[in-house]
């Protein structure tokens, strides 16, 4: 479906913004840059094994492992967003329902996958374990609480969704008692809110995207001197995370979510090309579907370096290679999950609702 831009001067109002989506593609390229660089060293995986990453630059190392800070890219995108799918939604079951199919079936179908096929290989955890903790950490991964639990965590990325759903949660418990007139009810949320944003910095990002959803607010600078202030702003946002604490990144990251918004913005021109824009597109499946892409990839390097192939060799075939693959196993992911598995449990679940007033009503 179409939508129409989005006015500026008023609250997000849910249109759909090439910018934004363009932003998803660079964060889920942030992210698998990083893995590029991790997975190739030695014991990732509790593999006996001296690493197939060859002797790099100390700065090109540096700004090679800064790329798993992208998630605070998804977060403020998350914060932008979710307010407007609630309003859009109007009431909490029907948002609710839309997050979960938005995004349980790529999780769901490469978590199942993960526990059949991870004590075949030996991967990680599985390794001797017995069947009361395959259970315990199978559901504490399904439900997202294995942090909360002490227990490893399953797939590779998907610690963040834990921060996500908390943030669904939130908002959406806090937006309706604030709207419902029950101040004084969302006030302790409120106050739960500050307080994980005291022991989880990162979540602070969630507040940039409210922020710019709430206020219609913009930075717009355009031409080429807009993109190279988006890049810097974004280099400063990175190299913060890394350097600094994550409250100091709340200003380049102000300042660069403000640009990618703004229609006129050189850097939001840029993430709306079309090449970013399709990454965008499947970059949910991207971000979770590339480490299982990656991870047999890494098995055979591990393997081959063992023998004597060059390193050099090995992890530039890692790079190419993995980037191919996950790229086009996060379409057809999309493809297979995202859209045709969504419409069928969509379609089903529908139906089933409609069967039983129907029989209700009889």
């Amino acid at each position: 479906m179409i939508k129409a831009p989005h006015q500026q001067g008023a609250a997000y109002d849910g249109s759909f913004l090439p910018s934004v989506q363009g932003l998803r593609g660079i964060a889920a390229l942030s992210v698998l840059m990083d893995h590029f660089y991790d997975m190739p060293k030695a014991g990732m995986y509790d593999i006996p094994n001296p690493g197939f990453l060859p002797p790099l630059w100390a700065w090109l190392q540096s700004v090679i492992n800064v790329g798993g800070h992208g998630v605070e890219l998804f977060f403020m995108i998350s914060g932008f967003l979710i307010p407007a799918s609630l309003v859009r939604h109007g009431s909490l079951s029907r948002f609710f329902y839309d997050r979960v199919l938005r995004i349980m079936p790529v999780f769901v179908v490469l978590h199942l996958a993960l526990f059949a096929i991870g004590p075949i290989v030996g991967y990680k955890f599985f390794r001797g374990i017995d069947l009361t903790s395959y259970l315990a950490i199978f559901a504490a991964n399904l439900f997202f609480v294995q942090d909360a639990l002490g227990l490893p965590i399953a797939q590779q990325n998907a610690w963040t969704l834990t921060y996500e759903w908390a943030f669904y949660i939130w908002f959406a418990l806090t937006f309706s008692m604030w709207r419902g007139g029950g101040r004084l009810l969302a006030g302790p949320l409120i106050l739960l809110g500050v307080a994980c944003l005291m022991h989880w910095p990162i979540t602070a990002f969630f507040c940039i995207g409210m922020l710019f959803s709430a206020t219609g607010f913009r930075i717009s600078i355009p031409g080429p001197f807009g993109l190279l202030t988006g890049l810097a702003c974004g280099a400063a946002l990175y190299a913060s995370l890394v350097l600094f604490h994550p409250f100091v990144g709340l200003i380049p990251g102000f300042l660069l979510f403000g640009m990618v918004l703004a229609p006129e913005s050189g850097f939001g021109k840029v993430l709306s090309a079309p090449a970013l824009q399709y990454v965008g597109k499947i970059s949910y499946s991207l971000y979770l579907v590339h480490p299982f892409v990656l991870f047999p990839l890494q098995v055979i390097g591990l393997k081959l370096v063992a023998v004597g192939v060059d390193r050099w060799l090995l992890w530039a075939a890692f790079i190419v290679l993995g980037l191919v693959m996950s790229l086009v196993a996060s379409a057809i992911s999309y493809e297979l999950i995202e859209v045709r598995l969504r419409r069928l449990l969509d379609g089903a679940i529908r139906g089933m609702f409609f069967r039983r007033q129907i029989e209700q009503s009889v």
